[in-house]
């Protein structure tokens, strides 16, 4: 079954209060054109759960988000992502911090339709001190151990971008890590893939390992060339830093003018050098 979409076709399935996955990791592989869109489509109160970057920061900064679900919010060369800093400095947006291993435990016990796994991660940190909510269990075996009861993440949408994928929703990674982007589908009631180039033969252009989500993990297929500007998608393109200091040191009004109020074309022009 051909399942392309257009650009907005994803946005318009998130709905104000809506938890969103967005795959990736810090400034790495983001679905940057769909983050793009849901600015334009000014969507408000939503939970995003990200191993944060950019996505975060200008999402956060657009007024779109409620909650940030994640084990960190970074440019990865820039350490903390500015939007992100302020707003929760000026206290404007919701946090659940968890370490990394936890919020990867959480996608994979949600993937699994499981209500918790459990996960040495957390114990005798302050995670559990500023997660409450949280609880532990002890060991049914004889070791008895205690450990945490990370609760399944779900989603209502998860976005992700990839190297390469073909008009069903096969999807290939090329760069040197996966990420979780398998999990955010597999967590999420419905989800969206954007890729550099779609392919027609998708299961022979590269190692099958390499091919990281099927169609059966995937309802919709956007290919946005350079969409996860300005973020890496190695091997296709690196991050690019240039324009990542811009957008750490402009102002959000001006940035947001120059970048983001035209449509995807527009900003592909705009960041041509």
């Amino acid at each position: 079954m051909d399942k392309l979409v257009g650009i907005e076709d994803p946005v318009a399935e998130v709905r104000d209060g809506m938890t969103l996955g967005i795959g990736g990791w810090g400034s790495r592989r983001k679905p940057m054109a769909l983050v793009r869109a849901l600015v334009r489509a000014g969507r408000r109160d939503l939970t995003l759960v990200s191993y944060g970057g950019p996505d975060v920061g200008i999402l956060v900064a657009a007024g779109c988000v409620r909650r940030v679900v994640t084990g960190f919010v970074s440019l990865d060369s820039i350490p903390l992502e500015p939007h992100f800093r302020r707003a929760r400095s000026a206290g404007t947006i919701q946090l659940t911090e968890y370490d990394e291993g936890m919020l990867y435990w959480g996608l994979l016990a949600a993937a699994n339709r499981l209500p918790f796994l459990p996960i040495r991660a957390g114990l005798g940190s302050d995670v559990m001190r500023v997660n409450p909510g949280l609880r532990t269990i002890r060991s049914p075996y004889a070791d008895g151990a205690e450990l945490v009861a990370m609760p399944a993440i779900h989603l209502d949408v998860a976005f992700i971008h990839l190297n390469r994928a073909d008009a069903q929703g096969n999807g290939r990674y090329l760069g040197p890590d996966p990420y979780f982007d398998d999990l955010f589908c597999l967590a999420a009631k419905r989800r969206f893939l954007t890729c550099e180039r779609l392919e027609t033969d998708l299961f022979s252009s590269g190692p099958p390992q390499t091919l990281l989500v099927n169609r059966s993990m995937v309802d919709g297929v956007t290919e946005t060339p350079n969409g996860a500007h300005f973020t890496s998608c190695a091997p296709d393109h690196g991050r690019d830093e240039t324009f990542q200091r811009e957008y750490a040191n402009t102002d959000w009004e001006t940035f947001r003018a120059r970048y983001l109020d035209g449509g995807e074309s527009d900003y592909q022009q705009a960041v041509k050098r």
